[in-house]
């Protein structure tokens, strides 16, 4: 699969944006879906994975009730919703896939997600 990221951009601390993925490929609905992160000098951080269904998601502890992540299997998209942006949001997020046979399984670390898109950068303002 190979996945397309865009949205990100600068925002003021307290602000939204979106990003968008794109995954090109038939086998889309077989992927589990995850956002990753990474700032300056550090590695990479899982912020919000979902399954294979869209049903199951998981949130890093540090976005937790500001990020949403979500699928729509129809237009092979994938979408992270980041609210009340805090400027330690700062990093280049990348669009990630994986595979799992569990539809309900949602990835909650790095290493459960093996193919990359470019990143789009995001900054945050205080």
């Amino acid at each position: 699969v190979q996945l397309q990221a865009s949205g990100g951009g600068l925002v003021q601390a307290g602000g939204s944006l979106r990003l968008s993925c794109v995954a090109s490929g038939r086998t889309f609905e077989r992927n589990t879906m995850g956002w990753l992160r990474q700032a300056p000098g550090k590695g990479r951080e899982l912020v919000a994975g979902i399954s294979r269904s869209g049903t199951v998601k998981h949130y890093a502890d540090s976005v937790k009730g500001r990020f949403t992540i979500s699928r729509d299997n129809a237009k092979n998209t994938v979408d992270l919703l980041m609210n009340n942006l805090k400027p330690e949001d700062t990093a280049v997020y990348y669009c990630a896939a994986g595979t799992y046979v569990n539809e309900y399984y949602a990835p909650t670390r790095v290493w459960e997600l093996d193919s990359f898109g470019q990143g789009t950068l995001l900054t945050v303002s205080s």
